[in-house]
């Protein structure tokens, strides 16, 4: 068949090209000369469809022909499957140990490989010379996507397929990241280094390339000066006095100036100007730089990247969720009347928040030998309804995290704790002591680095943290100037210890957020450091690198608004915005830059009894959004006021409100659970009765928020060479 349907493309190819039949595909070479490979980039992928299994892993590539112009060097991608062996070594090398840069073809380390096929009608493979380039369109890792990509055009109007960088695959990548650490800022503006960089930089190399002044993401290669003018800015056009709010008007003309410009754009056809647009997901197009999500991703580099990795995830699992949990009219009347109507919470009824447990009335829990006198779930219950008094909290939080046991005494107590002063310093002393891993281990002082970088910026708000007032003991620090106090430093040993405590994990940006409140409250570094240990156990699936703990939450996150709040979901769907981005933050740190400081405080202490859900934070988000649906829904149609809104709410939120509805809420989805899965026992057992009102499908991960057990996954071996969030 790829015979008979190609004599027009066989007739075109020139002399240097050779045409080879493969089973149902044709491949045109390019002569069967060897090439000098200059340059190679691992793990660059099409992407031919929107499922992640049809990705298709290759090697972007520039090599040059035998006495070839730096014009006639071939920009190349070539699937891994195409390759030759003794090919795929030569382009692996050449990622992680680049040739020299002098384009000498008798050098030591020059590699030589088959040409690359100039096109491949299956295979997607390409090349093309740089004389043939007319832009590539630079689109770098962002909250709207998870890979960096390039979009290659052509003079000759070519359709060549976006390029992803995924760069947590690429050995090179990894490499440099490691090499640039130490300047990398997790709160600059969000200029992460990836593959693409690399690329553009050596293909700068061999051709002029100008950024366009219209459009930044458009480089120009080899410009002449109609390319130029092409892409040049126009003057504003003079308008008269108009009723348009300005941001309004500023939207519009800066849609008709690009419009404009692509009109000018001699050199680009209509159908090539349109695939700029069309070549863009969904995501991408609805999200590139909005000035909102890019203020999450400053707060947390996790964010930044990240995010819409989990993101796309959940787009998949809810539109998979969406068929299980709409349900019909007639049922939700039913519901409405056994329940109660959950769109309209009285936040008056059904719970009452009490004053919170004083030293005293501590006391009283424990008999003479310090061994509670009540039941752990009483215990829990006084916390969850009050939370506890400043006084109380350095004694109770260690119950709550699971540092000592409720069963124990007041001498088993204070045995277990000297053990564990013990076994802190013993696992401080191992990096501490240990001058060699300090001075030679590029992890060790890569961890080292984020760490302090954090902590010098972690609760400065607050009394304990704020001062600088001591020597910093590292001159080689870059905080050295600037100096340190004591607490600063018992954070970063803590972190830098919890690290020989979890040698899996690394440490991850927000992990200093967990831990401040903790190392404040208690005082004492040892016994902090064991209270942070155990938080992370509960924690650590928010901080995995392939993100898997914090994409089950918003999927459950999902399936929980499309049940208990479903008018604010079907709001959220006509406005784009279900993907849930401004609770990333939220659920990456439990709130801890939602709320004020006493008031994280008192929210962890009542989510660490589990009293009603060890996943009580999903409604806390619930009740967040409860609160604030009917302005949500009356006044906010786009997702970038929605986004804006929620970002908004940080430090404004009533905490006593937010647990009286959350709990509300939680009666009303147990009291759901409990009537569907009834008539869904009704039908099994009259299935002759004719019913043809949809129930909610409850899904795993809805079920899953009626457990108490607490919800761990722990992160798996450490790649040789990742490093840390």
């Amino acid at each position: 068949m790829a015979a008979q349907c190609c004599p027009s493309l066989i007739s075109s190819v020139s002399a240097v090209e050779e045409v080879v039949e493969e089973d149902d595909y044709v491949v045109i070479m390019q002569s069967s000369s060897r090439v000098h490979l200059l340059y190679s980039k691992s793990k660059v992928y099409i992407h031919p469809t929107s499922s992640a299994k049809d990705n298709i892993p290759g090697f972007l590539a520039l090599v040059r022909p035998k006495n070839a112009s730096d014009r006639e060097i071939l920009l190349a991608w070539i699937p891994e499957s195409l390759l030759e062996p003794q090919d795929s070594e030569a382009y692996s090398k050449a990622d992680v140990d680049p040739p020299t840069m002098d384009g000498s073809e008798d050098g030591p380390d020059s590699l030589f490989v088959n040409a690359p096929p100039r096109s491949s009608i299956s295979s997607y493979a390409f090349s093309v010379p740089l004389y043939n380039l007319y832009s590539v369109q630079v689109r770098p890792p962002s909250l709207g996507w998870w890979w960096g990509s390039i979009i290659i055009h052509t003079k000759s109007e070519e359709t060549l397929p976006a390029l992803f960088f995924h760069d947590s695959e690429s050995k090179s990548t990894i490499l440099q990241r490691k090499k640039r650490t130490k300047d990398f800022d997790p709160f600059d503006h969000g200029d992460l280094f990836w593959g693409g960089d690399a690329f553009m930089s050596i293909l700068g190399q061999y051709a002029a390339l100008e950024k366009s002044t219209l459009e930044p993401s458009i480089v120009l290669v080899n410009p002449d000066p109609e390319d130029r003018r092409s892409f040049a800015p126009i003057n504003a056009s003079v308008v008269g006095p108009s009723e348009e709010p300005p941001l309004t008007k500023v939207l519009r003309d800066a849609r008709w100036n690009v419009l404009e410009k692509l009109a000018r754009v001699t050199r680009f056809s209509k159908r090539a100007a349109q695939n700029v647009i069309d070549r863009s997901p969904p995501q991408v197009r609805q999200l590139l730089n909005k000035p909102e999500v890019r203020k999450i991703g400053d707060d947390f580099d996790v964010a930044r990247v990240y995010l819409a990795k989990w993101a796309m995830g959940i787009a998949e699992e809810s539109e998979r969720a969406r068929h299980r949990v709409v349900w019909s009219d007639g049922y939700r009347d039913i519901l409405g009347s056994a329940v109660g109507d959950f769109e309209l919470l009285n936040v008056d009824a059904e719970v009452e928040r009490r004053n919170e447990v004083g030293q005293a009335e501590w006391k009283a829990f424990f008999d003479h030998s310090g061994r509670l006198s009540l039941t752990v779930s009483e215990v829990k219950e006084r916390v969850f309804h009050g939370g506890l008094a400043p006084s109380v909290r350095p004694e109770a939080w260690l119950f709550l995290l699971g540092v000592v046991p409720w069963d124990s005494d007041a001498e088993e107590r204070k045995s277990l704790l000297y053990e564990k002063r013990n076994e802190y310093y013993r696992l401080k002393r191992k990096w501490w002591d240990d001058t060699d891993r300090q001075q030679n281990d590029d992890f060790w002082k890569d961890q080292k680095s984020r760490i302090e970088k954090d902590v010098h910026r972690t609760d400065r708000n607050i009394a304990l943290f704020s001062e600088s007032d001591t020597p910093h003991p590292d001159p080689d620090s870059r905080f050295a100037e600037v100096g340190t106090n004591l607490h600063l430093e018992q954070l970063k040993d803590m972190l830098i210890t919890y690290n020989e405590y979890n040698t899996n994990l690394g440490y991850v940006q927000g992990m200093s957020d967990l831990l401040s409140p903790l190392y404040a409250v208690l005082q004492d570094d040892a016994i902090a450091f064991w209270a942070f240990c155990e938080f992370m156990n509960r924690m650590e699936r928010n901080f995995l690198r392939d993100q898997s703990g914090m994409r089950q939450q918003m999927v459950t996150l999902d399936n929980l608004v499309q049940l208990m709040l479903p008018q604010l979901y079907a709001h959220f769907e006509r406005a784009d915005a279900t993907n849930f981005f401004f609770f990333f933050r939220m659920l990456l740190v439990w709130f801890k830059r939602e709320f004020l400081w006493n008031d994280v405080l008192r929210l962890w202490e009542v989510l660490w009894t589990d009293y009603l859900s060890s996943q009580f934070h999903l409604f806390i988000a619930l009740a967040i959004l409860d609160k604030n649906k009917d302005v949500i829904m009356e006044h906010l149609k786009q997702f970038d006021d929605i986004l804006k809104y929620m970002n908004e709410l940080s430090m404004t939120l009533d905490l006593e409100d937010i647990l009286i509805r959350a709990e509300i809420l939680f009666n009303h989805f147990k009291r759901t659970v409990d009537i569907v899965d009834r008539k869904t026992e009704e039908r099994k057992v009259h299935p002759d009765q004719e019913d043809t009102q949809k129930l909610p499908e409850i899904s795993p991960e809805l079920r899953q928020l009626l457990s108490r057990k607490i919800i761990e996954q722990r992160e798996v071996e450490r790649p040789p060479n990742a490093t840390g969030g």
